[in-house]
C-alpha cells in the first residue's frame, strides 16, 4: 500500500485522468420522466450519504486532484440539508467547479442562496419548451416556474447555466428552432442529449431514440462553429454563433470514440463508486467514509478500483450494465 497520498492520481489504465466527480445525494425525484422514472419514484432504502460522509469522501478526492464536482440525484434539492451540502463544498477550494444538476422546480427561490453558497454552474432539465409536451413528459405542470428559475439564475450572476433536453423522436425533435429563438438573447447553453437505453426503458428507447446528427448538420449549415472543449468539460460538443447570446451542445453517446476522453467517476447516494454510467458493478466505499483517519485507505482503494475501468461502454451491443434508471446513480 502506498504511504504518500501526494503521489496518487486518478489515472486509469487507458491513461485517462479523472478530474470530475458526479455525486448523487438522493435517488428521490418528483418528476416522472418517461426515460427515467415513468411511474414515479418508488420508495426504497433512503439511507443516503450523510454530510459528514460526503465531507470525508471529498477530502479524499481533493487529495487525488479532483477539480470538478456535480451534485446530482434524483432531484438533489428535495433533500432538507441540500443547501448545507452545497455550502460544505467551499471547504475544498481546489475543487474549482461546483455544479448542480436539477429539474429546476425550486430554482427560482433558491438561485440567490446557491450562488452565495459558492455554486458556480447549474444544469437544468427541460425536454420541451411547449407547456403541454413538458407536462406529458414530466407529469408536472411547472415549465413556467422552471423557466423563471433559469432567468433568476442568470440574473443573480451564474455564468455557466446549461439546459439539458433529451432528444425524443416525434416528440421534441422538431423544437430546435424554438430553442434557437430562446438562445438569441439568453446567455445559456442548450444541450441535446441522445436518448440512452437503461435496464428498464428498452421499449421507450426503441420507440423514441433518434440520432442527433440532424441537429449537428443544421447547426453547421446555419453557420454555427464548433468550440474547443475545456479540460474539465463533459462529453458534449458545443457550438456558438456570432448572432446568438447562447450556445448549443450535443451529447451523442452512441458515436465513435465517445469514451476516449472520459474524465468522470460517479458516487451513488448510498456510497457506491461507479466507474461508468453503464458499468456492470458499483463498488461500495461507504465503510471508508466514517473518519478522517481513513483518507489514505480510501484514496488507495479508489485508485485501485479505477484500474478496473474499461475503455468504453457497451451500449452498441445493448449491454446497459447495472444502470436500471438514471435516478439511481445521477445520470
Amino acid at each position: 500500500m502506498k504511504d504518500d497520498t501526494s503521489k496518487l492520481l486518478l489515472l486509469d489504465q487507458h491513461n485517462r485522468q479523472h478530474t470530475y466527480l458526479r455525486l448523487s445525494i438522493t435517488d428521490v425525484c418528483n418528476f416522472h420522466c418517461g426515460y427515467c422514472l415513468p411511474h414515479g419514484y418508488k420508495k426504497a432504502s433512503q439511507d443516503f450519504l450523510t454530510i459528514e460522509e460526503i465531507k470525508h469522501l471529498l477530502k479524499a478526492f481533493a487529495v487525488l486532484g479532483l477539480q470538478k464536482i456535480r451534485i446530482t440525484g434524483g432531484e438533489p434539492t428535495v433533500r432538507k440539508d441540500f443547501l448545507s451540502i452545497v455550502e460544505m463544498l467551499q471547504q475544498f477550494p481546489d475543487i474549482r467547479v461546483r455544479a448542480l444538476s436539477t429539474n429546476g422546480f425550486q430554482l427560482q427561490k433558491m438561485a440567490k442562496n446557491l450562488f452565495s453558497a459558492g455554486l458556480n454552474a447549474i444544469n437544468i432539465s427541460i425536454d420541451s419548451l411547449d407547456p403541454n409536451k413538458f407536462f406529458a413528459l414530466t407529469k408536472q405542470n411547472r415549465l413556467s416556474e422552471v423557466l423563471a428559475g433559469i432567468n433568476t439564475a442568470v440574473d443573480v450572476g451564474f455564468k455557466h447555466v446549461k439546459v439539458n433536453a433529451v432528444l425524443l423522436k416525434d416528440t421534441n425533435d422538431n423544437e430546435l428552432a424554438d430553442f434557437l429563438v430562446w438562445l438569441k438573447a439568453m446567455p445559456i447553453t442548450v444541450r441535446f442529449i441522445e436518448l440512452m437505453q437503461t435496464g428498464t426503458n428498452r421499449d421507450f428507447f426503441d420507440k423514441f431514440h433518434i440520432s442527433s446528427q440532424f441537429i449537428r448538420e443544421k447547426l453547421i449549415n446555419e453557420g454555427w462553429q464548433k468550440i474547443n472543449k475545456d479540460s474539465l468539460a463533459g462529453p458534449a460538443e458545443e457550438y456558438q454563433h456570432a448572432d446568438y447570446a447562447g450556445r448549443v451542445g450535443i451529447i451523442a453517446p452512441y458515436s465513435n470514440n465517445f469514451c476516449n476522453s472520459c474524465n468522470r467517476l460517479r458516487i451513488s447516494a448510498q456510497g457506491q463508486l461507479f466507474l461508468c454510467l453503464f458499468g456492470n458493478l458499483g463498488y461500495s466505499i461507504r465503510d471508508l467514509l466514517q473518519s478522517d483517519t481513513q483518507t489514505l485507505e480510501l484514496t488507495n482503494k479508489i485508485c485501485s478500483l479505477l484500474q478496473l475501468k474499461e475503455s468504453s461502454h457497451k451500449l452498441a451491443t445493448l449491454d446497459t450494465g447495472a444502470n436500471q434508471h438514471f435516478a439511481a446513480i445521477g445520470g
